[in-house]
């Protein structure tokens, strides 16, 4: 028996509970980890309000991220050890492979050996921000050196993420944040550009600091109303990628500037990357790489202990952390 995060119906954070449960081994080609630290995600407060991609079965687990100790492996497994320091890529379905406990079983092809210089709580803040800010940027996008990138919600994990990838390969990030009580912490992680959108004239700004129409790519995870002034700043043949929805208000389909500059607008899940393993080789390479190097640092906002699981989640949905919010064991 072991400790998990547990919901029998939907709702906000006090709907998590921590409860004993059976773990099983790992199955063919399986890895079992003994979990030392967990990474939210918005997917995860997704799932539990029942509006997620994934539609569980109740009561259900959870869970994206986690950094820890090899504990079992599985048939047909080649590569892993017990005793080897490693992190998970998000599984396709959460509910199949959730992370949210002491020990978490996952395939293997999501297990990764983690960088002497990483820690348990950095190690847990990798691999949803980074894979998706990298699929995005450089999968996607093939966002050049040289060229300007708009990030918006720029002080979550995969804006913060999707600063540094930038600045790795050469890019210009400019960073977007409601207020400016975040602009320093935005320049100190590498943004070279901060725009406090509800005090500054964003389409303006955007072409005071790159020029007129000189936007290609623009990472966006708000929507809302706030897609027709980043259309009409971008240039002909921009793609603008939307990663999520933090604005409760509609999305206005941006017509005109669609037509007229040919602008691609798409939709973007971290699950198309994962899916494809010559893809997702390319991105661990890339990411590794980084965190070796210290080029991709993550970013931690505040840790709790896994009894505060309510809190953590709580402070997560507050949208006041700066970075990742880790749980740790």
């Amino acid at each position: 028996m072991a400790r998990a995060i547990v919901f029998h119906r939907h709702g906000g954070p006090e709907v998590l509970q921590i409860e004993e449960i059976d773990i099983p081994g790992p199955g063919l080609g399986e890895v079992r980890i003994r979990v030392k630290a967990l990474g939210l995600n918005r997917a995860e407060t997704l799932i539990r309000a029942g509006t997620y991609i994934e539609t569980p079965t109740l009561p259900a687990r959870l869970g994206l991220e986690a950094s820890g100790v090899v504990d079992a492996v599985g048939a047909g497994v080649d590569g892993f050890s017990s005793g080897d320091a490693v992190s998970v890529i998000p599984p396709i379905s959460m509910t199949t492979y959730p992370t949210h406990g002491e020990f978490a079983v996952l395939p293997a092809n999501h297990v990764v050996k983690n960088p002497a210089n990483l820690g348990w709580t950095e190690a847990a803040a990798v691999w949803m921000p980074y894979l998706t800010a990298y699929g995005a940027l450089v999968d996607l996008a093939q966002l050049q050196p040289g060229e300007p990138v708009v990030i918006t919600a720029a002080s979550s994990s995969v804006g913060i993420a999707a600063i540094q990838i930038a600045r790795k390969i050469g890019a210009v990030p400019v960073a977007l944040t409601r207020t400016s009580a975040k602009r320093q912490g935005l320049l100190d992680a590498g943004a070279e550009y901060v725009i406090a959108t509800t005090e500054e004239p964003l389409s303006q700004r955007l072409r005071q600091i790159t020029g007129c129409e000189n936007i290609r790519v623009v990472l966006d995870a708000v929507g809302g109303p706030m897609v027709g002034a980043l259309s009409d700043a971008m240039s002909k043949g921009g793609i603008l990628i939307e990663y999520g929805g933090l604005d409760p208000q509609p999305t206005p389909f941006p017509l005109l500037a669609a037509l007229s500059k040919t602008l691609t607008l798409r939709g973007y899940l971290v699950h198309e990357l994962i899916r494809d393993p010559n893809r997702l080789e390319h991105a661990k390479a890339f990411i590794v790489d980084g965190l070796a190097s210290s080029t991709l640092v993550p970013t931690i906002a505040r840790t709790f202990a896994f009894d505060d699981i309510v809190e953590a989640y709580r402070y997560l949905e507050s949208n006041s952390q700066f970075g990742k919010v880790v749980v740790t064991l």
